[in-house]
């Protein structure tokens, strides 16, 4: 059920922004007169699973889930229809319009994509408001437990402050302003000490089998036992609050392992709070120094037990439009960055591309709304951002010979537009398996 939910969540997602991409170059392509000849969601090689001819287009559903697209007459494109291009330029096809109709059509795609994410944020803001918590109010510092962080001198319970010189005040900063910080300024003891971090550290971090960074420090909530577990029949409920081992305190889960590994092949007392009753279990610890149960994770019921401070806005209608475009600006800002990462070798960023299975995996297994269109508008600007990249075969790539052709007055011939579309194409191919391959090559090795 978990995986339907997840794939439900992934095919709607990319066929919304599927569609209304191409919707954005099907608009002013038939606003200026230009013939669309076929509209697709999905590719239909060889067959589709639907199709049906409207006014002189052909609309359907491929059955490959890579993409989209629409075909314009007189555009040299993924189709490679050199046929119609040896024919004389007619009135209605592409290649007869102006320049600057010819960029409007190109660049509507992106267009689309940009105003959908923006438009996502800002009504997100007004039903959902914002959701974070408040790092100044979380006791004991963070559980540090990657060997990539531990080795470079972190430790569990060290109190991040800074990440690359920017203060983190919100739970959300962590993930947010650790892509490209060169450094990490913790307080330890009362001591603020600044870490360095190494110019691959995201390299480091994709190709590591834990990518976890600074996790808060959580109190044992219980949440299910194994089925293998010792403890399978005791009654335990979820959300029992678990605090201490035959009358010590244990204060955080990441804490239990140490206290248990004593402990192995006893049964232990523990102190547990119910609702607003105190009670205590029997709960056997087994050979692994483990009860076998599984912790839950609830930021709501860790602010009631005191852990921490959740900051819940709300906003009016007025007040969303400008968070809404704070927030749109701020992730186009990032991913641009993150992209420059990428193509920056040194930095290793370019092992933590991946493909499909990276994009399904963003979505949780839970259904979400909230999270589906947060998710939905990342992913609409990431397509906005990655079809404006200058290579053959994307729209970047057409925008870049339209502007050579408004500024020089030359037109490309079509005998090199099809070689630098052939180009762009083999090139785009390449980046696709390269991605996919990096979650090929993490689903075995990991």
């Amino acid at each position: 059920m978990e995986f339907v939910i997840k794939i439900s969540q992934f095919l709607l997602s990319l066929s919304l922004l599927i569609v209304l991409h191409e919707l954005g170059h099907f608009i002013p392509a038939k606003a200026f007169k230009t013939r669309v000849e076929k509209f697709y969601l999905f590719f239909d090689v060889k067959f589709s699973l639907f199709k049906k001819k409207i006014g002189g287009t052909e609309y359907g559903i491929g059955w490959l889930p890579l993409g989209g697209y629409v075909k314009i007459a007189g555009m040299i494109d993924e189709s490679m229809d050199t046929e119609q291009m040896a024919k004389e330029p007619q009135p209605w096809e592409f290649r007869s319009k102006p320049t600057w109709q010819r960029l409007i059509i190109m660049l509507g795609g992106v267009f689309v994509n940009f105003v959908l994410a923006l438009v996502i944020y800002i009504f997100a803001s007004f039903i959902y408001g914002d959701t974070d918590v408040d790092t100044a109010s979380i006791k004991d510092g963070y559980m540090i437990e990657n060997p990539l962080l531990t080795n470079l001198g972190f430790q569990t319970g060290d109190d991040v402050v800074a990440l690359g010189g920017v203060r983190v005040e919100n739970l959300s900063d962590m993930k947010s302003n650790i892509i490209g910080a060169e450094s990490v300024t913790i307080k330890r003891n009362g001591v603020e000490q600044t870490i360095d971090l190494p110019e691959d550290f995201l390299g480091q971090l994709s190709t590591s089998k834990d990518r976890s960074l600074f996790e808060v420090r959580m109190p044992f909530i219980f949440s299910q036992a194994t089925d293998s577990s010792l403890n399978k029949g005791v009654d335990l409920k979820e959300g029992d609050f678990i605090s201490a081992i035959n009358g010590k305190e244990v204060r955080y889960f990441d804490q239990f392992p140490d206290v248990l590994q004593s402990l192995k092949g006893q049964t232990v007392s523990v102190d547990i709070k119910r609702d607003s009753q105190f009670i205590k279990r029997e709960l056997k610890v087994d050979d692994n120094g483990q009860f076998g149960i599984y912790p839950g994770v609830s930021y709501s019921l860790f602010e009631k037990l005191g852990y921490l401070s959740v900051i819940r806005k709300q906003y009016s209608l007025g007040e969303s439009f400008g968070v809404g475009y704070k927030k749109f600006t701020g992730q186009i800002t990032s991913y641009f960055g993150q992209l420059k990462m990428i193509f920056s070798p040194s930095t290793g960023a370019y092992k933590g591309v991946g493909g499909f299975k990276a994009i399904f995996d963003i979505f949780p297994d839970t259904w979400s709304w909230e999270t589906f269109w947060s998710i939905t508008a990342f992913l609409s600007i990431m397509l906005g951002v990655l079809n404006l990249l200058p290579i053959p075969a994307l729209d970047g790539g057409h925008v870049v010979f339209l502007l050579y052709e408004m500024i020089s007055g030359r037109k490309p011939g079509d005998k090199f537009m099809e070689y630098a579309q052939m180009v762009g194409f083999f090139l785009l191919i390449a980046l696709v398996l390269f991605a996919n391959g990096n979650d090929i090559f993490k689903a075995i090795f990991d």
